[in-house]
C-alpha cells in the first residue's frame, strides 16, 4: 500500500503501519503532508524520522509514499542560494509564507522558471558518455556552469540546441531516446561516482600563517577544528572561506545559534572576494540550518551540503566544505537515536557515531572525473563543539580518527587574546609529509626547512617554561633564554594574526617563508651574541626586532624592500652588541 497511517508521534519521529515503504523512501506525513524519512522497518511498523515540527500531528492521519529518497536538485542557480536542511530556498519560503515557515510546504531547490543561455559543447553524432560536458551555463560572474551527461547516461547524440532554456527543458537527445535537461536530482545519501581518487599531494593555501606553515592540509583532505565557546571556530572558517584556494564555498550551518547563522547570511552578501572583487556570494552556497529548527533536517543538511559539493566537484572545480558544527549534526543523531529506542553508546550517542562520521568525512578527496581528463576536489573543514573544552568527549575523539588534520583551539591563548587561537603542540597535520616536495618547488626548500626548525623551538619552548615555572627564568642559562626570545617572536609576530586587518589577514607563503627566514636568523645571531658576552636584555630591546613585528602590517607591494632594510638592520645591530661586548670584556681583563 501506498498510503497508510500514524500508529505512534514521538517528537519527530513517527511510526506507521500499513505502509509499502523501503529505507530511506520520502513520505509525507499527517494532514499537512509533511516531509518525512524512513529510517526503520520493523515488519509491520514503519518508523519516520520527520523535517518539520509535529506539533498537533496524532495517530490515524495518512501516510503517503512518495517512492523515492531524500534527493537534491542540482543545476544552475545553486551559488547565491541560501537553503534550509533539505534545500528549500529560504528567500523562495520568504516571498511565498513571510517570516515564518509554515509546515508541509515545499518549494524547488532551483528556479524552475529562470532561463539560462545554454552553448553547446558537442555537436550531432558525438559519442557521450557520464560526466562528460556538453555544455555550459555563465551561472554568475565568477562561475561557468558545466551541463554534464547524468551519471547512467551515454549515446550518440541526436539533437542538441543553442539557447535559453529553463532547468527542466531538454537540451540534447540521444539516439536511444534520452533526453538530457541541465539540472539532475540526486539522493543525497549517495555519493556521486568518480574515475579515480588521487593521492593529496597538492596543499589548500589559506593565507594564515599558523596553518601553511605548520600544520597544512590538502586539497581534497580533511580537518577538524574543535574548540570551546569564544576559541574562534566560526573565524577561523570564515577566514578559510574567504581565502582559501579554492572555487566553490558550501558553509553549512548545522544547528549553530540563530544570532550566529544570521551573522553568517548578514555578512556573506556583503563580503567581496578578493579573488575577483565580485560579491563571495557568486561562488557560494549557504545551508542554514539553526538549533531551533527540526532536528531530523539538521541531520540531512550535513548530507544535501556534501552532495552540491560533489556535483561542483564533478565539473573540475575545487570545493571547501565548511561545517559548523557536527558536533549539533550528532545531537540531533543522538536524539532520534533515544527516540528510536536505540541502545546508547558513549555519552549517550548512538554506536554508529563513528560510521557516520567516517561517511561524511570519506567523501571528501581529490578525484579524476567521470568522462573527462580533469580533476576536482572536495576539501572538508569540520567545526567541533565539545562541551567544555573536552576534548575527549566522544564526537572530537571519533573525527580525529577519520580527519587528517586537527587544529585544536585553546580556550587560555583565547584568554589571552591570541588569535588564531590554534594550539601548536596539540595540532597537527598527516599531510605534511607528502605536501613537503609541492612547498619544495612551489616556494623554496627553505620554506620546509624553516617549518621544521620553527617547530622544534616551539616545542623546546614548552620543555624550557616547565623548568621556568619550577625556577624562574633567570636561573635557566642565557642561550636557552635566547630559545625564548625568539619563540616569542615566532608567536607574537608569526603564529599571531589579525583577521580583521586589511593586510595581516592574508599572508602568502613566500612572505611566510621569509618572515620565519628573519625569525631563525634572529635566534641565530642572538646565540652568538649570548656566546660574546651580550646581555639579553640588550637583544630584547633591539630596534629591528620592534620593527618586524610590524612588517605584518605592510602591504605585499612593499615587503620585500622592508624585510632587507630590517634584515640589514637586525645585523647591523647585532655585530654592533657583539663589538662593544668585545670592547668592555677587553676593558675588564685590564
Amino acid at each position: 500500500m501506498e498510503t497508510g497511517e500514524i500508529y505512534r508521534v514521538s517528537g519527530p519521529v513517527v511510526v506507521a503501519r500499513g505502509l509499502d515503504a523501503k529505507m530511506y523512501d520520502i513520505v509525507n506525513v499527517g494532514e499537512e503532508g509533511l516531509l518525512g524519512e524512513v529510517i526503520k522497518i520493523d515488519r509491520e511498523d514503519v518508523v519516520i524520522q520527520v523535517y518539520e515540527d509535529t506539533s498537533g500531528v496524532k495517530p490515524g492521519e495518512p501516510v503517503k509514499n512518495t517512492g523515492r529518497p531524500l534527493t537534491v536538485h542540482l543545476g544552475p542557480g545553486l551559488l547565491t542560494s541560501i537553503y534550509d536542511g533539505i534545500q528549500r530556498p529560504l528567500k523562495g519560503l520568504k516571498k511565498e509564507m513571510g517570516d515564518f515557515i509554515k509546515r508541509g510546504v515545499f518549494i524547488d531547490g532551483l528556479d524552475t522558471k529562470k532561463k539560462w543561455e545554454f552553448k553547446a559543447s558537442v555537436k550531432k553524432g558525438d559519442k557521450i558518455s557520464e560526466g562528460e560536458i556538453i555544455g555550459t551555463v555563465q551561472e554568475t560572474p565568477v562561475i561557468m556552469h558545466k551541463v554534464m551527461v547524468p551519471p547512467g547516461i551515454s549515446g550518440k547524440v541526436k539533437k542538441i540546441s543553442n539557447g535559453k532554456f529553463t532547468v527542466k527543458d531538454t537540451v540534447a537527445e540521444l539516439e536511444g531516446g534520452e533526453k538530457i535537461i541541465m539540472a539532475q536530482y540526486w539522493p543525497v545519501r549517495k555519493p556521486r561516482p568518480y574515475k579515480d581518487k588521487l593521492s593529496p599531494d597538492i596543499p589548500l593555501i589559506t593565507g594564515q600563517r599558523i596553518l601553511d606553515t605548520f600544520f597544512p592540509i590538502a586539497k581534497g583532505g580533511t580537518a577538524a577544528i574543535p574548540g570551546g565557546f569564544g576559541t574562534g571556530k566560526t573565524v577561523t572558517q570564515h577566514q578559510l572561506a574567504k581565502w582559501a584556494d579554492t572555487d566553490i564555498i558550501i558553509f553549512i550551518g548545522c544547528g549553530e545559534r540563530g544570532n550566529e547563522m544570521t551573522e553568517v547570511l548578514e555578512e556573506f552578501p556583503k563580503l567581496t572576494d578578493p579573488k575577483t572583487g565580485k560579491p563571495m556570494m557568486d561562488r557560494t552556497v549557504l545551508i542554514a540550518n539553526t538549533s531551533n529548527m527540526p532536528v531530523a533536517a539538521r541531520e540531512a543538511s550535513i548530507y544535501t551540503g556534501i552532495t552540491i559539493a560533489e556535483y561542483y566537484r564533478d565539473m573540475g572545480y575545487d570545493v571547501a566544505l565548511m561545517a559548523d558544527s557536527t558536533s549539533r549534526w550528532a545531537e540531533a543523531m543522538r536524539e532520534i537515536s533515544s527516540r528510536l529506542e536505540e541502545m546508547p553508546g558513549e555519552e549517550g550517542y548512538p554506536a554508529y557515531l563513528a560510521a557516520k562520521l567516517s561517511q561524511f568525512y570519506e567523501r571528501a578527496g581529490r578525484v579524476e572525473c567521470n568522462g573527462r581528463k580533469d580533476f576536482g576536489s572536495i576539501t572538508v573543514i569540520g567545526a567541533v563543539s565539545p562541551p567544555g573544552g573536552d576534548f575527549s568527549e566522544p564526537v572530537t575523539q571519533n573525527t580525529l580518527r577519520v580527519a587528517k588534520v586537527f587544529w585544536a583551539l585553546d580556550s587560555k591563548l583565547a584568554n589571552k587574546r591570541h588569535f588564531p587561537s590554534i594550539n601548536w603542540l596539540t595540532s597537527y597535520s598527516l599531510y605534511m609529509k607528502g605536501l613537503e616536495d609541492w612547498f619544495s618547488e612551489n616556494v623554496g626548500k627553505e620554506f620546509v626547512d624553516n617549518q621544521k626548525e620553527g617547530m622544534a623551538l616551539l616545542q623546546k619552548e614548552a620543555q624550557l617554561q616547565e623548568i621556568v615555572q619550577i625556577v624562574g627564568s633567570d636561573a635557566i642559562p642565557e642561550k636557552d633564554q635566547m630559545i625564548l626570545e625568539t619563540t616569542r617572536l615566532i608567536r607574537e609576530g608569526y603564529l599571531q594574526q589579525n583577521a580583521f586587518h586589511e593586510i595581516d589577514t592574508y599572508c602568502s607563503l613566500e612572505r611566510q617563508m621569509m618572515m620565519m627566514k628573519f625569525i631563525l636568523e634572529f635566534g641565530k645571531q642572538g646565540q652568538k651574541a649570548v656566546e660574546a658576552g651580550v646581555l639579553l636584555e640588550k637583544i630584547a630591546g633591539m630596534e629591528s626586532k620592534a620593527e618586524f613585528l610590524q612588517m605584518k602590517f605592510v602591504s605585499e607591494t612593499e615587503f620585500k624592500a622592508k624585510y632587507d632594510t630590517v634584515t640589514d638592520n637586525m645585523k647591523k645591530e647585532f655585530a654592533k652588541l657583539i663589538k662593544n661586548a668585545g670592547s668592555l670584556s677587553h676593558e675588564d681583563e685590564k
